[in-house]
């Protein structure tokens, strides 16, 4: 069956013909209207959609930046000691001073103090640090030519809480801790050619060869650096 378009009414009357023909043109601008209308609602409803995705988003984001900052914030932070550059000769009661040459060498060294204080090193030094395992000699004693301080403890007698007293000691740089079996002390703190050995970890002299031997003007090689060469077994910071 074909269809066929109705044909548009008619009048013969031309009055009558022209309100036919403005009411079709009302229908259609309606209709126009009535599409412009649902589009500009469709548009605000997208509109509204993305404004509330960028809210959410926006909300997540900086819900994430609030959580990093105040995991900067209030997460506790190590305390680290802080000393003025050592040099001026203070006098520290039990404190041994001795005269080491400053040559390199290869190989193992028989040094006079237990741990060394200074002596023939090798030619790569121990970078600054804490270490779990006992370290070598000769690359320790390179760094204390740099003017670090060497912190040594015996596993046997220090552990636990003292050896977190120990760590509380250290500067951020320029100091190295680690165990040294059958020490024959608790505790040995060393720089070039000075040495002090306590029973105690609370002992105040410990701070205070820190005052006045750390980063020592007086060293072979002052200012020279403590990182970019050795690290030793078991360095954990």
């Amino acid at each position: 069956m074909s269809t066929q378009k109705r044909p548009q009414k008619s009048s013969g009357n031309p009055a009558r013909q022209a309100e036919i023909e403005q009411t079709v043109k009302q229908q259609r601008e309606a209709r126009r209207q009535e599409k412009l209308a649902e589009y500009q609602r469709q548009l605000k409803k997208r509109q509204r959609g993305k404004l509330v995705w960028w809210t959410v988003g926006t909300v997540a984001a900086v819900a994430v930046i609030g959580a990093i900052v105040a995991s900067f914030v209030f997460t506790p932070r190590p305390n680290v000691a802080e000393y003025g550059i050592g040099g001026d000769g203070a006098e520290i009661e039990g404190v041994e001073t001795f005269s080491n040459t400053n040559t390199h060498v290869e190989g193992t060294v028989e040094y006079e103090q237990t741990p060394p204080a200074g002596g023939p090193h090798n030619v790569y030094w121990l970078n600054c640090g804490v270490y779990s395992e006992p370290q070598q000699n000769e690359n320790a004693v390179h760094s204390l030519e740099h003017g670090a301080v060497w912190v040594t403890y015996d596993p046997e007698l220090v552990s636990g809480e003292e050896l977190e007293t120990l760590k509380g000691y250290l500067p951020s740089s320029y100091a190295i801790l680690s165990p040294y079996p059958d020490l024959g002390t608790p505790v040995a703190v060393s720089a070039w050619n000075a040495q002090l050995k306590v029973d105690s970890v609370d002992d105040e002299r410990i701070a205070e060869f820190f005052e006045e031997y750390w980063r020592n003007q007086n060293v072979p090689e002052p200012g020279a650096a403590c990182t970019g060469a050795i690290d030793g077994p078991g360095k954990l910071s």
